[in-house]
């Protein structure tokens, strides 16, 4: 055990492992809030769905060579998210049927696009790390990490400040629409919110994972506690536990990353799961 701790105290003193540690704990703790609201209003899938297209949108900003591609990638994912969320109930193709068209959709055109104009002599390689994350948060810039604490501030803020307007269209949209609430503007602002987060935790898991993020979390909570705040505290602490577990085990053992810290929420998901059937039995 010393040894393990030397050993991560060393590469402690590498900024790449710094900025990884300071991404993941952010990334993580904006996935478990709004993901607690998507599992309970049904749209654990939208995770999915939205990082797809945020992997085609990334091989469009690659053919056209742009510096920052988040230009492009941010507004691409957050229209798509808006028309995802906000117009499902009206849209003549519903829910499910919608995110997996746009989910295959942007995944094959993605992919097509970067074996057609790719300029890398490993296509494979650069197509595996963007899927899985697998090296891309070991790779962060300064400015990259900027960008990911200035956003996830404005996740935290918005999160808090319309904590109990949130609560209420999760709960019941149209008995919150009868109160008064303008659940239009607060359903696209969820929309934004998670299209944000959803490009944020590319970076972290990979295209492939992000859903895990928002997905395994909220699971284990609702496993153990019952009220929509304890739920949401409480998913919000095994993310973060889990992120922080699965980067230090992944730069110690040399496992990708986006993998690890997945493995770590299955892990406590499987814990939450036994501890609330034992509980079942004795009450």
């Amino acid at each position: 055990m010393p040894e393990l701790i030397e050993k991560f105290s060393f590469y402690l003193e590498f900024p790449f492992v710094r900025y990884a540690i300071i991404v993941g704990v952010l990334v993580s703790l904006c996935s478990s809030l709004l993901g607690v609201t998507l599992v309970l209003k049904r749209y654990s899938y939208i995770g999915d769905g939205l990082s797809h297209v945020a992997f085609g949108a990334l091989a469009i900003a690659s053919v056209l060579k742009l510096t920052n591609n988040m230009l492009l990638i941010l507004p691409v994912t957050v229209a798509v998210a808006v028309l995802l969320l906000c117009t499902g109930k009206n849209a003549r193709i519903k829910g499910d049927a919608a995110i997996a068209m746009v989910s295959v959709g942007a995944l094959a055109i993605g992919y097509l696009l970067m074996n057609i104009f790719s300029t890398s002599a490993n296509i494979s390689g650069d197509v595996c790390t963007t899927l899985f994350g697998s090296t891309s948060i070991l790779t962060l810039k300064v400015g990259e990490v900027y960008l990911c604490i200035a956003l996830s501030c404005i996740v935290l803020l918005t999160f808090v400040l319309f904590y109990h307007k949130i609560f209420a269209i999760t709960f019941d949209e149209n008995f919150a629409r009868a109160t008064g609430v303008n659940t239009t503007i607060f359903n696209l602002m969820i929309a934004v919110i998670v299209a944000v987060i959803i490009v944020l935790a590319m970076n972290l898991v990979g295209a492939l994972l992000v859903s895990a993020l928002v997905v395994f979390p909220a699971l284990s909570a609702m496993r153990v506690f019952k009220s929509f705040f304890s739920v949401t505290v409480a998913a919000a602490s095994i993310s973060v536990a889990c992120s922080l577990i699965g980067i230090v085990i992944a730069i110690l053992a040399g496992t990708p990353v986006g993998s690890t810290i997945v493995a770590a929420d299955i892990a406590v998901f499987g814990l939450c799961y036994l501890t609330s059937l034992v509980r079942d039995k004795r009450g």
